[in-house]
């Protein structure tokens, strides 16, 4: 949620986002303000965001006026000839859900945070759904239930609607990933005999777990062991273990380590069983896991409950990203129906004060975050991997199914109608273990590999 600026802070952008994340002073204090709001306080804004926006499109003209008549006096000369109230009342009311008793399938675990926490915590209630999220067994179940439409909407890893989009797996359904649901949060596990494994070369011949073939986890374990020389098709083995399953496995010795999502890896370091080699932010800091997905026929024949089902979790993630709110998240999500797992655990992923299994205590406030904004290079960053070890075959457009699957257009529509500021544009570039990712040339990238199956 780094797009809540107080629109009457001189302080504040209302324009061009400088970076396209909350990574400057002034969007990490935005989305501290945000996650702060009350939703009456967070409509007003919103409104009153707009609305300076539209009298005032330049930062300098609206910092001029504000010097000059004060913070306090131009909302009270805004509220004069413009009926605030009236239009957030209007505003959160806004269209009407088609459908209110919804079901949300999810795993359990960090990544789904918001989605998670949108029930005990009232998001969901707050924007008038009464939604049912039910904790299930591993990705393939998500997807099939999802495109059975026994669930309305889902939990999913960013590459499945991807693959599912394009019939990688399942029969191609148009699907879409309409929010991003965390970034970072990932770390690479081995079991506790293999102390003395922190060389990454070292691996070869273990047997490595991945939550599922169309994950963040296959492409990024690929990418670590074939920069440090291994082919991960025949150096070690790879095996599709659900995450709630990976701490056992491991104690059980049917897998060296695994790739999961932090709150697994800290299951297996307060069990004993196992220590954290390296988080994933160390290969990509800010690099996607897990989405907020949806068909598009759901999307297009319910346009009102998927835009209140959207509202909710972006809400909802607008809180997780405030720090302070971490421990009391940790508390809401805790219970059997969702993570089932002890709340220390989870405060140390949600905190980032967490101890590694090897003696240390390691403080890393951005362990995990979450960002909603769906961009277009993550999805070609995902269609490269996939194009790279055969999951592709033939041609691929990489720029138009990304378009058409990661909704970053609409999402940046939709929060200037909100009057948000979001990025500037849907598409940048970043780097991979020092490698730099040009989202206009994919192809390109793909064949700069060594190791490859394409």
């Amino acid at each position: 949620m780094s797009m809540f600026s107080n629109p009457f802070s001189t302080m504040s952008k209302l324009g061009r986002c400088l970076c396209g994340r909350h990574s400057s002073a002034e969007e990490h204090a935005a989305a501290e303000r945000a996650a702060s709001l009350s939703d009456e306080g967070r409509y007003k804004e919103v409104v009153a965001s707009g609305l300076m926006r539209a009298l005032f499109p330049g930062d300098m003209q609206r910092r001029a006026f504000l010097k000059a008549v004060g913070a306090s006096t131009a909302a009270a000369a805004l509220a004069t000839f413009f009926p605030l109230d009236a239009a957030t009342e209007a505003f959160a009311a806004t269209g009407k859900p088609e459908k209110t008793d919804l079901k949300v399938g999810f795993i359990p675990i960090t990544c789904a945070t918001p989605i998670i926490m949108a029930h005990p915590m009232g998001f969901y209630t707050k924007h008038g759904l009464n939604v049912e999220v039910v904790k299930t067994a591993g990705w393939a179940v998500i997807r099939d239930k999802t495109i059975n439409k026994e669930y309305d909407a889902a939990h999913m890893l960013a590459p499945m609607p991807l693959a599912i989009s394009q019939g990688i797996g399942s029969n191609p359904i148009p699907f879409a990933a309409a929010a991003i649901e965390n970034i970072n949060g990932q770390s690479f596990t081995l079991g506790i005999k293999h102390k003395d494994k922190m060389d990454v070369k070292s691996w070869k011949g273990m047997k490595l777990a991945i939550p599922y073939d169309f994950s963040m986890h296959n492409y990024l374990l690929r990418y670590l062991l074939a920069e440090n020389g291994l082919d991960p098709d025949t150096d070690v083995q790879l095996r599709v273990v659900p995450p709630p399953e990976m701490v056992a496995n491991l104690r059980a010795e049917n897998i060296d380590g695994f790739l999961a999502p932090d709150n697994v890896a800290q299951r297996a370091v307060f069990d004993g069983v196992g220590f954290i080699h390296s988080l994933s932010k160390t290969m990509w800091d800010g690099h996607p896991c897990c989405s907020f997905a949806a068909s598009k026929e759901f999307i297009a024949t319910m346009p009102n409950t998927y835009a209140a089902l959207l509202r909710a979790i972006v809400d909802a993630t607008g809180y997780a990203s405030k720090a302070e709110n971490r421990k009391a998240i940790a508390e809401a999500i805790a219970p059997a129906a969702y993570l089932n797992a002890p709340p220390v655990v989870l405060e140390q992923v949600l905190v980032g004060k967490y101890a590694d299994g090897l003696g240390q205590i390691k403080d890393d406030p951005r362990r995990v975050d979450f960002d909603p904004f769906p961009w277009d290079s993550f999805a070609v960053w995902m269609l490269t991997q996939m194009k790279r070890w055969g999951q592709i075959k033939g041609d691929v457009d990489y720029a138009k199914v990304a378009n058409e699957v990661f909704l970053a257009t609409d999402a940046a529509k939709v929060m200037k109608e909100m009057g948000l500021t979001p990025p500037a544009t849907t598409s940048k570039s970043f780097s991979v273990m020092g490698k730099v990712f040009d989202p206009a040339k994919p192809a390109e990238y793909v064949a700069s590999f060594a190791i490859k199956r394409s």
